[in-house]
């Protein structure tokens, strides 16, 4: 019953839907991982724990953010799966949705996920979004009300876009209110890690209201005038 391609009527014939192998892992949970919609509703319809755990607190909601099957997540979260897991330790799917882009967030985030529901080792779905360059992702999240300067610990969703040189991302956080003078664990503010004359590094700068020093025309004109004996007008 494990292979994914096993036929709807071995629910009937001696099998039963919430058969485990010794890690817990169920035939739901391999259905889920390898996207196959008509096997993910035999085994609901055959009675199915949708929120069955495996030993290391994987569910088969999970399972489909990290396929991307957008059909077999709807179709547990409209057959009660729960969102997060009780433990902050565990999987979280709305944060293996944001590693892996935007595909499944929006069904979560419809569903009650919390866009700021943090992981410890993880920090928080934005954060997650951030580190993996996932804009769109990204625009979801702060548009459903994720707190833009939560991240992991010190660090912010701004620190990691700017360490990822993202500047698709980091106008984006800065538009939602990011604050530019966060600090991360090594006392850095996301400007001093962005790559020196890079496309985000300007970006900060242009937001803080700086610039790289240039030599301004009067500047070069009166070095110009000091090794070539010319003459300055100035206007009035």
């Amino acid at each position: 019953i494990h292979n994914p391609m096993f036929s709807f009527s071995d629910t009937t014939n001696g099998y039963h839907a919430n058969i485990v192998t010794i890690d817990h892992v169920t035939p739901l949970h391999e259905a889920c991982l390898s996207g196959h919609v008509a096997c993910v509703r035999a085994l609901i319809n055959a009675g199915a724990n949708v929120n069955a755990a495996t030993i290391d607190g994987v569910t088969p909601l999970y399972n489909c953010c990290a396929s991307g099957s957008v059909s077999c997540l709807d179709i547990l979260l409209q057959n009660g799966a729960h969102t997060h897991t009780p433990h902050t330790h565990f999987p979280s799917a709305l944060h293996e949705a944001c590693k892996r882009g935007e595909y499944c967030v929006e069904s979560l985030l419809s569903h009650g996920a919390d866009p700021d529901y943090e992981v410890s080792h993880l920090g928080s779905p934005l954060y997650m979004s951030c580190l993996h360059r996932h804009t769109a992702c990204t625009k979801i999240l702060l548009h459903r009300g994720a707190s833009v300067n939560v991240g992991r610990g010190g660090d912010s969703p701004l620190h990691a876009a700017v360490r990822q040189d993202s500047a698709d991302q980091v106008p984006l956080l800065l538009d939602y209110g990011a604050d530019v003078n966060l600090r991360d664990g090594n006392n850095k503010r996301p400007v001093e890690l962005a790559p020196p004359g890079g496309r985000t590094q300007q970006l900060l700068l242009a937001f803080e209201g700086t610039a790289i020093p240039r030599p301004a025309p009067l500047h070069t004109a009166v070095r110009n005038c000091g090794t070539r004996h010319e003459y300055l007008t100035f206007g009035c």
